[in-house]
């Protein structure tokens, strides 16, 4: 039987999935064992216990100047700096990608400026925001603004371009207007494509957001990590590095099921 013919069964898939993680797992442990047991003040791998006793400090104890759960509450601050980036983000770029991509007076200076601008290095422009829009939230909104809205606007004016013209003639044959093609016809086609294109943006999203958490915040999950970096404080950054990304896999896997709720008959939502 040919390798590409062959699929696992559900328990073979399970352990599949779990076998890199648990390599890399026992590969970091072994080498903090190793570092530790020559250095006890090595700060470089710290073991399972020294993470685990930084997460109860951060996470499960208050802290002393501020009476917060500094964890909890970077996350919250996070948290919400994003989601107001992805909000503001998904409308713009389904705005622009319905006009770039079925319009035709507004493609032609659309489509060029979209391709531009996703071209432009979102971080390079950070100290612009800055100066422009200080350094409070909006500066860190804009970021993840900027930085992902014409990416997913380009997306979705191609998928937009991809809807057969036939049914846009026949919708139009049966007296609808430019209003009633865009809200009964196109715009049904692009939703469920527009949380998939969420979905491939989440990882640019929460670096721009880290980046300018870094740089000019007093909380979130950036910030905390590159305030502790001074002390190379290990079995704090770890940890934050590993609830980030379980917060960034929640999100997607989040997106996922509600694009097979949502749109089951979409062919995407079987990706």
């Amino acid at each position: 039987m040919r390798l590409i013919n062959r699929h696992p069964d559900h328990a073979g898939r399970l352990l599949l999935i779990l076998l890199p993680f648990a390599l890399l797992l026992f590969a970091y442990f072994m080498g903090s064992v190793a570092r530790l047991t020559e250095n006890p003040n090595d700060k470089l791998l710290p073991s399972a216990v020294q993470m685990t006793d930084a997460v109860k400090r951060l996470a499960f104890s208050e802290d002393k100047r501020s009476g917060d759960y500094l964890m909890w509450q970077d996350s919250r601050s996070s948290l919400q700096r994003l989601a107001i980036g992805l909000g503001i983000s998904a409308l713009l770029g389904l705005c622009l990608g319905i006009a770039a991509g079925t319009l035709p007076l507004f493609s032609a200076p659309l489509s060029p400026l979209l391709t531009v601008l996703s071209m432009v290095p979102p971080l390079a422009i950070l100290p612009i925001l800055f100066i422009v829009f200080g350094l409070g939230e909006l500066s860190k909104v804009m970021l993840i603004v900027i930085g992902i809205t014409p990416v997913l606007a380009r997306d979705l004016e191609q998928r937009a371009r991809e809807i057969p013209q036939e049914l846009l003639i026949k919708a139009q044959t049966l007296g609808a207007s430019t209003w009633t093609l865009i809200l009964r016809v196109i715009l049904p086609q692009l939703m469920p494509r527009l949380l998939i294109s969420l979905r491939l943006v989440l990882g640019s999203a929460w670096l721009f957001l880290i980046a300018a958490e870094a740089i000019a915040s007093t909380d979130g999950l950036g910030y905390r990590v590159f305030l502790v970096r001074r002390y190379l404080a290990m079995d704090v950054i770890l940890p934050y590095v590993a609830w980030i990304t379980l917060l960034a896999w929640s999100m997607d896997l989040g997106l996922k099921q509600l694009t097979r709720l949502a749109f089951p008959w979409y062919e995407g939502a079987k990706a």
